[in-house]
């Protein structure tokens, strides 16, 4: 499945994981998140991104991701898409996505959660 820029199956090699609890569009400043989609899932990658830095890893190093999208289809996971595409870059991790009826605020519209190699 090395075409849809995803795996079946990812294996870690031994040494230590990172597990990131669900990230949100909440934004290091306290403002407040975007009110679609897209904009909130380029806020998500962004908070992606950071935990990737401060692990010293790439996107390579990304084990699994998990998608939780309000009210979901396939267009909305497409949308989501595009900013993961980003963030793995040339990394093939395993995606799980999942529609939900609401997370943990009701103006939070995607939350994901992700697991690293450590290098």
């Amino acid at each position: 499945m090395g075409s849809l820029g995803y795996s079946q199956i990812s294996v870690a090699e031994p040494g230590r994981i990172a597990f990131l609890s669900g990230q949100v569009a909440w934004l290091p400043n306290g403002g407040e998140a975007p009110k679609d989609l897209a904009g909130q899932a380029k806020v998500v990658a962004v908070n992606l991104a950071s935990a990737l830095k401060e692990l010293n890893a790439s996107g390579k190093d990304i084990v699994m991701l998990r998608v939780y999208v309000v009210d979901a289809t396939t267009e909305k996971f497409q949308q989501v898409q595009t900013f993961l595409d980003e963030l793995k870059g040339d990394g093939m991790p395993s995606i799980t996505t999942i529609g939900v009826q609401a997370l943990y605020s009701p103006d939070i519209l995607v939350e994901i959660e992700m697991v690293v190699r450590v290098p």
